[in-house]
């Protein structure tokens, strides 16, 4: 769980180092996770430049996409994986994929997130990354890629690097036998960086009379967002393993080598 001071890359970190049982941890530099790419530069930005990533996975929507594109580093290669796909075409979109739009709006965060509906919004948002067909497709698509050793270092993103990607961080680490109180760690880190990068949204937001609560459930992360997803895995599944296999599709040979890659 190491943050990396980027330039261009807004809350880059390595999952390297995350506790795993027996005193080991997880592998540095091989995974890394961040908000989107649009601003990414190896040139000017060292920190990018030594990471050698050779593979991207995005997990945003095409509108998201089109608005601001990836910029991938010469090499590597790009994976579209969109998560929220089934709920853009149900003409549902969450928040998490509309954050400059719902803080640059105090009334429409009002009416979407106000009088205590945010938690039960992202709850509904996570517990989706694991009930609908496009984020099992987006999953399993990643968690592919992840036990490629051919992938070299990988990095995967959204738009802001938390819920999307947290979740997708949260399957990896828990594969991988990291305790709990690890996983949620982990998960829960991103919440400086990610505040961080969109202060100047919060604080317009907050200059127009919105609510400092509604912003910062749409720019942090709460233990409970993450705990709804879980919570789903348990329900249906019984065991993350399982849930990769039998909900995602995912081959048990693809764990045994992402334990093999990941695995220090």
């Amino acid at each position: 769980m190491t943050a990396i001071p980027a330039t261009t890359v807004a809350n880059l970190r390595d999952l390297g180092a995350t506790p795993l049982p027996a005193g080991h941890s997880v592998r540095s530099g091989l995974l890394f996770r961040s908000g989107q790419l649009d601003r990414l530069d190896p040139a000017a930005d060292p920190a990018v430049a030594a990471l050698g990533i050779r593979t991207v996975v995005d997990f945003r929507t095409r509108a998201e996409r089109l608005a601001r594109p990836d910029r991938i580093p010469e090499g590597g290669r790009l994976l579209l994986a969109d998560v929220l796909a089934d709920q853009v075409a149900a003409g549902r979109m969450p928040p998490a994929a509309r954050i400059k739009e719902v803080l640059a709006d105090p009334a429409l965060a009002e009416r979407e997130l106000g009088g205590g509906r945010a938690q039960k919004v992202f709850a509904e948002t996570y517990r989706g990354f694991v009930t609908t067909d496009s984020a099992r497709a987006a999953y399993r698509a990643f968690l592919s890629e992840v036990a490629d050793s051919d992938a070299g270092p990988l990095l995967f993103h959204c738009t802001a690097g938390r819920d999307r990607t947290g979740w997708a961080a949260a399957i990896v680490l828990t594969l991988l036998g990291s305790p709990p109180e690890a996983v949620e760690a982990e998960y829960l880190a991103v919440n400086t960086a990610v505040r961080q990068a969109f202060a100047p949204l919060i604080e317009g937001y907050i200059a127009q009379g919105g609510d400092p609560e509604a912003a910062l459930a749409v720019i942090g992360v709460l233990p409970e967002y993450l705990a709804a997803a879980l919570d789903e895995v348990d329900a249906r599944y019984g065991t993350m393993e399982k849930y990769v296999v039998e909900g995602l599709g995912v081959p048990v040979q693809s764990i045994e080598h992402i334990h093999e890659r990941l695995a220090g």
